[in-house]
């Protein structure tokens, strides 16, 4: 459960350089371009933890061991359609 505790924090820190990312296009900090592509790769990375966390209850669930989940790559994680 310890690695999901990091995990959790690690989504909390992602969503924590949104926020900032988006106030800093808003004081004119960065360029829109600036922010769409560091929002992107940190969209894709939450998007990666939140993927782990579920793989690792998935395994708890049916009975494996959770530290067999492994991060997918940008393109798996990218090509689900929900």
């Amino acid at each position: 459960m310890a690695e999901d505790v990091d995990i959790r924090q690690h989504i909390t820190e992602l969503v924590s350089t949104e926020h900032t990312l988006r106030e800093q296009l808003a004081a004119g900090e960065i360029s829109s371009d600036e922010e769409h592509e560091r929002l992107r790769r940190v969209e894709t990375e939450l998007d990666q933890c939140w993927d782990l966390l579920r793989q690792r209850q998935a395994l708890r669930d049916s009975g494996g061991d959770p530290g067999r989940a492994a991060a997918r790559s940008e393109g798996t994680v990218e090509g689900y359609l929900g």
